[in-house]
């Protein structure tokens, strides 16, 4: 028996409790959990605003060691210290035969299976997205999968499968931000820190941050900003401001909210790109006269996971790491135990902090 997290019904309070897992079929692993990350899509799980079958233990940002693998698995060994990749690609998909891994229809399949069960009554569970890492342990396909970036701590390997990916592939890969480019970054939770210490490594010219707390400047600056913008009616005018009356040339919104999405696109000038990587509720709705696309000639687009192919992007972010221009660290504003999730939610809901790291 492990401990995990289970999320028993769509609005239902996460409940810390035993469950049952078997051991690895064929192709399968079994991990040990050094750490998960506190992301806001397992949030957006528990709400409803992002659909997975339930009950299911939650958490798809983490890094661990490998126990032991089923018939088949070959890449990993037991002992192998590994991230936790919780869209795999299936390679088969009209989006795979595009390379567009990131995009795969396939990529949620497992989130259907039944992979443990509780202690106390047996029910079935599933594993969340995919790798259900708010547990002490846990059984996933051998595709996600992949081996830790040598010289990372475990415990901050387990950031690089959600947060640093998707920031870095936000700018790298969507907006493909240029050096000496301008870039604004909507809210300063663990992505978006992540994506500002992104535009810092390619050498972003000015890069501000904005959020509705002031109390993350600190945090924003760490990670990279040059200017702190706390979010309200006129932030789209401060931002010209601070860009010559032009706008940024590049504005990446991480907060998944229609109001933020239509400042992050109005900060934007003329000839630039918005990026949206939050994930926002159906019920958002963004709203833009034909004039205004035809006028501005920005480009507005949608990033899924960073548009990253993980197996490809692990080995450079291990680069920067170790290189010393990557700061992981900088992501975490409290280590907590898995009982401490449910005060993370909350603490995101309330806008406060970066990332919450559960520690096992």
């Amino acid at each position: 028996m492990v401990r995990a997290a289970v999320l028993p019904a769509v609005g239902s309070p996460l409940e810390i409790t035993e469950i049952d897992l078997p051991e690895p079929g064929p192709g399968q692993v079994r991990i040990k959990l050094a750490a998960a990350g506190v992301c806001h899509s397992d949030l957006s799980l528990t709400n409803g605003t992002m659909r997975v079958p339930v009950p299911a233990v939650l958490g798809h940002e983490g890094a661990g060691t490998v126990v032991s693998v089923g018939e088949g698995v070959t890449h990993v060994s037991p002992g192998d210290g590994v991230v936790l990749n919780w869209a795999p690609a299936c390679g088969k998909c009209h989006a795979c035969s595009l390379g567009e891994v990131w995009l795969c229809a396939d990529a949620l399949t497992g989130a259907g299976s039944v992979y443990a069960r509780r202690s106390d009554d047996g029910s079935d569970l599933h594993p969340g997205l995919n790798v259900a890492a708010f547990a002490e342990e846990t059984v996933v396909a051998a595709n996600c999968v992949l081996r830790a970036p040598e010289g990372v701590p475990l415990t901050d390997a387990a950031l690089l499968g959600c947060a640093v990916l998707t920031g870095y592939g936000a700018v790298h890969h969507s907006a493909r931000v240029r050096e000496g480019e301008t870039v604004a970054v909507f809210g300063v939770g663990g992505v978006g820190l992540a994506t500002l210490q992104a535009a810092r490594i390619v050498g972003a010219s000015k890069i501000i941050a904005v959020d509705v707390s002031p109390e993350k400047e600190e945090l924003a600056r760490r990670a990279g900003a040059t200017d702190y913008v706390v979010a309200s009616e006129t932030t789209a005018r401060e931002i010209r401001g601070l860009t010559g009356k032009q706008g940024v040339d590049v504005a990446v919104e991480c907060v998944g909210r229609a109001v933020t999405i239509r400042t992050a696109w109005e900060s934007t000038r003329r000839g630039g790109r918005t990026t949206v990587v939050g994930i926002g509720g159906k019920g958002q709705q963004v709203t833009f006269n034909a004039l205004e696309l035809f006028h501005f000639g920005r480009t507005l687009s949608g990033c899924v996971y960073g548009n990253s192919d993980p197996a490809k992007d692990l080995p450079v972010l291990a680069e920067h790491i170790r290189a010393g221009r990557l700061d992981l660290s900088a992501l975490v504003t409290e280590h907590i135990a898995l009982d401490g999730i449910p005060a993370a939610f909350d603490n995101m809901v309330a806008g406060k902090g970066g990332r919450a790291l559960v520690v096992f």
